[in-house]
């Protein structure tokens, strides 16, 4: 039987590595044309409206964009909007770390049923979302006779904007941390606990610690999706000015009423908030790689 050597063990294929590096090179016309057409699509799907958007915000002069984005109606949306991020988020951030650590760490009946549950609100669109929480909540609703009773209000009104915003956001907590969870196993959890530590220790010192980035990634995605929500809330907040008008709502409102400057003034907003949003996603990556 033929034994290699210790130096044909070490030594790198160098003929595979050549035939790789030739395999990942293109012509260089097939390369600045794919990257042509990457970046003429990137300009004028997303650079041109974006650009668009500020240009008509100041077509009628700064104290116009101004008084649009202080109106009392636009205050509100915007109090309205963050006040609905600021509760739906962390909720999703609860549910997602739970529901990740239940179908990675443990195997139990019914864990594929819990993952395609997790995963409804993709396949569903947010307009039935919001109509499912009015045909529970709704006066002719399933509970809709006994809120009533008690005075309690949940559609067209903020407790129904925050379950809606909460269904269509809840998977990406979750679907951002699983393939995590499932790449980084169970050696450290079950070597902590034989150490003597606590499950809530072992989660707070060894798996969080863990899952940081991928979780941070995963508000960020739920952040971004809650400010821009539409359809469901639409559904569930009766579109009143001032009370249930989130910046989506509030911004189709002014554009319906050819109040153009306005409109595109709130929606420099949630461009600011979307572009406020990417860096701190590219933030995020770029720690998350260098760790």
């Amino acid at each position: 039987m033929e034994h290699s050597t210790p130096i044909e063990q070490t030594v790198p294929n160098k003929g595979a590595s050549t035939n790789k590096h030739a395999a990942l090179q293109e012509p260089r016309f097939v390369r600045y044309t794919l990257t042509f057409i990457a970046l003429a699509f990137l300009l004028f799907f997303i650079v041109l409206p974006l650009v668009s958007i500020f240009i008509t915000a100041f077509q009628k002069g700064a104290q116009v964009y101004f008084d649009s984005i202080t109106h009392p109606d636009a205050l509100s949306a915007i109090k309205l909007t963050l006040t609905v991020v600021a509760i739906a988020v962390p909720l999703n951030a609860i549910f997602g770390v739970m529901a990740a650590w239940v179908l990675t760490k443990f195997n139990f009946r019914g864990k594929n049923l819990l993952l395609t549950i997790v995963d409804l609100p993709f396949a569903v669109s947010p307009v039935i979302a919001g109509l499912v929480f009015v045909l529970l909540f709704g006066a002719q609703g399933l509970f809709g006779e006994w809120l009533f009773a008690n005075d309690i209000k949940i559609i067209f009104a903020l407790p129904g904007i925050v379950l809606a915003t909460i269904f269509v956001t809840l998977p990406f907590v979750a679907r951002e941390l699983i393939p995590l969870m499932q790449a980084q196993g169970t050696t450290e959890e079950e070597a902590s606990i034989s150490l003597g530590a606590s499950g809530f220790k072992t989660f707070w010192h060894v798996t969080l610690p863990n899952i940081k980035w991928g979780l941070f990634y995963g508000l960020i995605l739920c952040n971004a999706r809650a400010i821009g929500e539409f359809g469901a809330v639409s559904v569930v907040s009766g579109h009143i000015r001032g009370m249930t008008n989130t910046m989506p709502l509030h911004i189709e409102i002014l554009y319906n009423e050819y109040q153009f400057a306005a409109a595109f003034a709130v929606a420099s907003l949630m461009s600011v908030l979307a572009i406020i949003t990417l860096v701190i996603k590219d933030i995020v990556d770029w720690k998350s790689k260098s760790v």
